[in-house]
């Protein structure tokens, strides 16, 4: 418990920082361009997230998982699952970024409807094997348990990559953010290179060479799990954002963007603190038993701490908006309850789903994760329809509950049968 307390403040230190400079900048955008701005500015870092997720799954949770599983035999004994990772990320990056170059102007009008913001599409797709390569060096740092490391990392390439961002919003306004989004995760790529360069393990010989086919097929099954994560979730998002701009406009889609960084926010420190301890330490219990009193555990830690920071946001939502944003988004403040009331069932949801990830219960995770980003979007248009902006909150409520109760009912048959 004092090792799962102190990585997880730790690291929701460098989460609260990442997400606060990630505020300053929504602050600026929501100053100079108002609701608008702000929803586009969403988009671009959505669609940045998706492609660097698709192209850099192999290198993410995989290399977590197998580096924390193996590093106990030395650099050697993890080499062939690095070099199993790398080539199946080399294959994606050579189909996806010429691919997202080509069509740059169709995705653009897709998500923008205007094809003039096919160049940010060109620029994250360069940018690619950067960001994907910070990526890969994150991973195999937690996957060591080297938190001080991974902590330091973290911090020093966002601090970088902010400074650079805030300077072109200055410069040259919206344009100069939707190009910073679009350039941000290569940046922390390469930070994150110069900084890991005189490391051990970061040498040719252990990541270029000879792997075998049951090393490519344990990084292919974790390559689908991770590659639906990252693009159900935020074509999910992308969806809902375009059916509110086409329905409600602009700007009340701005107010619900609003709402959603918010809870964004809060629950990615937790989410992502948690999992840097908590996925190496799934990854090497064997036992039914041993995962569910691991996750109950967590639970009982977790659930007073997501109740209170959700009950914290609402009686501060007035405060957060006029600070963090601009009095333009104040009828946002009606769309907090149902969304907070959301990300409490969900955050528990999380919690219990997380062995499906740490075991690589493939087609449950696969399945769920289609599933419920499906019914995500389904049940925010219908909701919508009727109820606006609160309706999309709504939806979000409603499928959180199913999800959780699904998990719940059905963990015992998810876990792969060794681990029963």
């Amino acid at each position: 418990m004092k090792k799962l307390l102190t990585v997880t403040f730790f690291t929701g230190l460098l989460t609260l920082f990442r997400m606060g400079t990630g505020f300053l900048v929504s602050k600026i955008i929501a100053v100079q361009a108002g609701p608008s701005g702000l929803a586009l500015l969403a988009q671009i870092q959505n669609l940045a997230t998706v492609l660097n997720g698709v192209v850099g799954a192999s290198s993410s949770i995989a290399l977590v998982r197998y580096t924390s599983e193996n590093i106990s035999g030395g650099y050697k004994q993890c080499t062939p699952w690095w070099r199993a990772s790398l080539k199946c990320t080399l294959f994606l990056l050579a189909i996806f970024v010429p691919l997202g170059v080509i069509f740059s102007n169709y995705i653009a009008v897709w998500l923008f409807s205007d094809v003039s913001y096919s160049t940010y599409i060109r620029i994250i797709c360069c940018l690619l094997p950067f960001s994907v390569l910070g990526t890969a060096l994150n991973s195999v740092i937690n996957g060591q348990q080297f938190y001080k490391k991974y902590i330091l990392l973290g911090g020093v390439s966002v601090s970088i990559a902010t400074l650079i961002m805030i300077s072109m919003i200055y410069l040259y306004g919206i344009k100069g953010a939707l190009a910073a989004a679009s350039v941000q995760l290569g940046i922390i790529g390469i930070v994150s290179l110069l900084i890991c360069i005189k490391e051990p393990w970061v040498r040719i010989k252990f990541w270029l060479g000879k792997t075998t086919k049951n090393h490519v097929n344990g990084i292919i099954g974790y390559m689908a799990m991770a590659l639906i994560s990252v693009i159900s979730m935020p074509l999910s998002l992308m969806a809902i954002r375009y059916s509110m701009a086409k329905h409600l406009g602009w700007d009340i889609t701005g107010e619900w963007q609003l709402v959603w960084k918010i809870s964004e926010v809060y629950l990615s420190v937790l989410t992502i603190s948690l999992s840097t301890y908590y996925l190496p330490r799934l990854s090497k219990l064997k036992t039914y038993d041993d995962i569910l009193k691991e996750v109950n555990k967590t639970a009982f830690f977790i659930f007073p701490v997501v109740v209170f920071l959700a009950v914290l946001v609402y009686f501060s939502r007035d405060l957060i908006i006029n600070l963090l944003f601009s009095s333009q988004f104040e009828n946002a403040r009606d769309l907090f309850l149902v969304q907070l009331s959301g990300d409490v069932i969900k955050i528990i949801g999380w919690l219990y789903a997380y062995p499906m990830i740490a075991t690589g219960a493939k087609k449950w995770f696969i399945g769920s994760e289609l599933f419920f980003c499906s019914t995500l979007f389904i049940l925010s248009y219908i909701f919508m329809l009727k109820y606006g902006a609160q309706g999309v909150n709504l939806g979000y409520l409603v499928n959180y509950v199913f999800y959780i109760l699904f998990v719940l009912l059905n963990l015992k048959n998810i876990l792969p049968k060794n681990h029963i």
